[in-house]
């Protein structure tokens, strides 16, 4: 901490920027504790010397099985052009300190790779020549992922490289590590300008570029200073390719492999596991100063110990908290008597996500009014679910959920007109107490192909192999004087994972107990365990 920084330090820094390699040559001015370290030639030598062989074992990834099929099918969308996909960089929290690296989605499904294996890598699908015969043979790319190699004990870089020494960030998979894992021929990422370049160009039979352009800046400056020097800086055109490719890599996540239904159900099951620290923890968390922090910090315990981390932050949301539909400072406190609403997912190794809502009682036992509220919301829930099936749209899901609302708020004197007006398009004043969607795609991320077309998403038939949410709600907010007292500050949410069959929905998240015994039971069976602990 108290290190001073001389002129001779600085001198070393600048030069150290501009010798070093690919990402490094962006490290920035600013003087951190990675750059203070010893730079003389008796220290190298010395670090250089004494370590054991740290040669890994490597297997191939469960996901390798399945990437070709996913690599195929990109290619086949974009015949003869370039298609670059970047895993992304770490994103810098404060100063020298990075959040932890999470790659790019569109990256993580055609790689296969998860959690953190590969900041700053780059997987390239070439073109192959039509004469070739690998083109006879219906391939229409070779994918290839470029990367840094691996700077272990046996290299200078190992101690004096904070970004990928394995002294700074512990070992790492390199070029044949990435190749054996992914079944992707890997090249040194110093290599991937000249492997851009190759036959691009304007003209016909020339190869076109697209790029995911918002994952990494520098690889998509990269892009465009090969497009331009090629002749094919065009920049409305590129940023319309580039869109499409965004638009194709989302759309072919909608229906998952048997290997992501495997991985969602691990998330759904970790997910579990966490409510149950989180039900664990709750009595003795009750009436505590920021006690819905406690209870987040037991689910998110559970997500590192057996997962990557929480799929987005956890909503842990009591009383007039619970109607904020992204309440997530969950500073508040978790009174007796209270609702709790919790909105929380697993994100295992492989990225894939879990999203869950249940709401509690505090105290364990619902009240009458309690009851009678989270039924109608259950029951929004199931009639979207009857709603689900294949051919069915997300609209289809959505009014059958929406129609229930109506009716219970229309049946407790809630609403100012008839249900059917309500539900029209120059009504919808139901939606007052549900502003909010109902339904989603899931998968890697938790709101799985965002940039999928309208036709393509909410339009389209949902097919078998689909893993979306069906999550009604009534949100009563404190504040609100169009409704009885004794509804204000409550909010209830049901959210529950679906996979579509060819036979019709199937709850994946069934063994989260949602109905009303079943809560009430599950309530205690977790606070006895909590006394036991």
């Amino acid at each position: 901490m108290g290190d001073v920084v001389t002129d001779k330090d600085k001198q070393y820094e600048a030069e150290e920027r501009r010798s070093a390699p690919g990402p490094d040559q962006a490290m920035s001015d600013r003087v951190n504790n990675r750059s203070l370290r010893p730079r003389s030639e008796a220290f190298k030598e010395f670090m250089r010397s004494g370590w054991a062989d740290d040669e890994p074992d490597i297997e191939p990834l469960e996901s390798s099985k399945f990437t070709p099929a996913r690599l195929k099918a990109l290619g086949a969308a974009f015949p003869g052009e370039r298609l670059v996909i970047p895993a992304g960089s770490p994103k810098v929290r404060n100063n020298d300190c990075d959040y932890m690296f999470r790659p790019d989605t569109a990256f993580a499904y055609y790689t296969g790779l998860g959690v953190d294996y590969e900041a700053g890598a780059v997987l390239v699908l070439n073109p192959v020549d039509p004469d070739s015969p690998e083109a006879k043979a219906g391939q229409t790319h070779v994918p290839e992922l470029f990367v840094a190699p691996r700077a272990d004990n046996s290299t200078t870089d190992f101690f004096m490289n904070p970004h990928y020494g394995e002294y700074w960030v512990g070992p790492r998979a390199g070029l044949k590590e990435m190749t054996a894992m992914t079944g992707i021929e890997t090249h040194d990422i110093a290599q991937l300008a000249d492997a851009l370049s190759k036959d691009v160009g304007a003209e016909a039979g020339a190869v076109r570029v697209r790029v995911m352009r918002e994952t990494d800046p520098k690889i998509t400056a990269l892009v465009e200073s090969v497009r331009e020097a090629n002749g094919a800086a065009d920049p409305d055109r590129n940023a319309a390719d580039d869109d499409k490719l965004h638009e194709f890599t989302s759309e072919a996540r909608m229906v998952k492999d048997a290997y992501e239904i495997g991985e969602m159900r691990k998330a759904v099951d970790a997910t579990k596991h966490g409510f149950d620290r989180l039900l664990s923890s709750l009595p003795s968390a009750l009436d505590k100063p920021r006690s819905e922090r406690i209870l987040e910090g037991a689910f998110n315990a559970v997500s590192r110990e057996l997962g990557n981390a929480v799929g987005y932050d956890s909503i842990v949301a009591s009383g007039p908290h619970a109607p904020i539909l992204h309440w997530m400072r969950n500073t508040g406190v978790v009174r007796t008597g209270d609702m709790l609403l919790v909105d929380a997912g697993v994100e295992v190794d492989s990225l894939y996500t879990a999203d869950i809502t249940r709401t509690f009682p505090t105290n364990g036992r619902f009240t009458d009014l309690q009851k009678r509220l989270y039924q109608a919301v259950l029951d929004s829930q199931q009639a979207g679910f009857e709603a689900a099936k294949p051919g069915a749209t997300y609209s289809d899901i959505h009014h059958a959920c929406m129609r229930v609302i109506a009716e219970r708020l229309h049946d407790w004197g809630l609403l100012p007109v008839d249900v059917e007006t309500s539900l029209s398009p120059e009504g919808q004043q139901h939606r007052r107490w549900l502003a909010c969607g109902v339904a989603h795609h899931l998968g890697l991320d938790v709101h799985d192909c965002a940039q999928a077309r309208f036709e393509s998403y909410q339009g389209a038939p949902i097919r078998p192999g689909m893993i979306f949410t069906i999550e009604p709600g009534l949100y009563f907010r404190e504040d609100d004087l169009l409704i009885p007292p004794e509804y204000r500050g409550i909010g209830i949410r049901i959210e529950d994972d679906v996979l579509m069959t060819e036979n019709g929905p199937e709850w994946i998240s069934a063994g989260i107990p949602k109905q009303i015994e079943d809560v009430e039971e599950w309530m205690r069976e977790r606070a006895a365990a909590g006394q036991e602990r």
